[in-house]
């Protein structure tokens, strides 16, 4: 297996997307810490894939904490001896996020880019210090949003785009630690959060004209990006550093 006696954190690994990579990361051989804000789900998603044989486990982390992240990789050193795969998945989305540009309070700002972009960087720079010297790859998921405006999404958007910038900074600051850094950006995924992303728009007054036809004709599913994500983490990729894999369907070739 690719990823045999590898250690793998995944934030937000246990809903949507991030649970699809948990999947494929601990299938290519991987323990994999799922990390949430909310410690049922991981503990929920970690207890569905144990059942299945594989070795997984739960961690509270809500990732804009400085203290809470330095918790969760120290725990993970000590369970697991040592962390050599991070996926940034946890991000606020949805409807959590939508809101008409012209109404976007500092609290909604504030709470987005501490999620979406701080707690990224801190989770980063936390793992990459204990991956210094060893190596390792760390994945941010990013989104079509970074390139393609999205409506009622602009801290999203605004967020996602950052990882872009983000993604090659790292990539060449951590090279010379033998760290290697790269991102994917998921197109239109079905999730627990996005199933019903038109008409949640529309009941919030928004167009939902920026959905785009799908050239593949289909929403992608949560399991479609794992793969992406084994790739990026094993050795298959070891002369890729600093780029941004979309995974859309082709959302965004015209």
């Amino acid at each position: 297996m690719k990823l045999e006696n590898k250690v793998a954190i995944v934030t937000g690994g246990g809903t949507g997307i991030g649970k699809g990579i948990s999947r494929s990361l601990a299938e290519a051989g991987a323990v994999v810490v799922i990390a949430q804000s909310m410690l049922e789900k991981a503990e929920k998603a970690a207890a569905e894939l144990r059942a299945e044989g594989h070795n997984v486990i739960p961690l509270e982390a809500d990732i804009s904490s400085r203290e809470m992240v330095k918790k969760l990789v120290a725990d993970t050193i000590d369970r697991c001896g040592a962390i050599d795969i991070l996926v940034n998945n946890a991000a606020m989305t949805g409807p959590k996020v939508s809101e008409h540009f012209l109404d976007v309070t500092d609290e909604l700002l504030d709470r987005t880019i501490d999620v979406n972009l701080k707690g990224t960087f801190i989770v980063s720079q936390e793992a990459a210090r204990s991956m210094a010297g060893r190596g390792g790859s760390i994945i941010h998921i990013s989104s079509v949003g970074a390139y393609a405006a999205q409506e009622g999404a602009s801290v999203y958007c605004a967020a996602k785009s950052a990882l872009t910038g983000l993604t090659k900074a790292m990539a060449l600051e951590l090279a010379p630690h033998g760290i290697r850094v790269n991102a994917i950006a998921p197109g239109d995924i079905r999730t627990e959060t996005s199933e019903n992303v038109v008409q949640d728009k529309k009941e919030r007054g928004f167009s939902g004209n920026y959905v785009r036809k799908i050239p593949l004709n289909r929403r992608g599913e949560a399991f479609e990006i794992g793969p992406t994500a084994v790739f990026l983490a094993s050795d298959d990729s070891s002369y890729i550093t600093g780029e941004t894999i979309v995974v859309d369907g082709g959302f965004l070739i015209y």
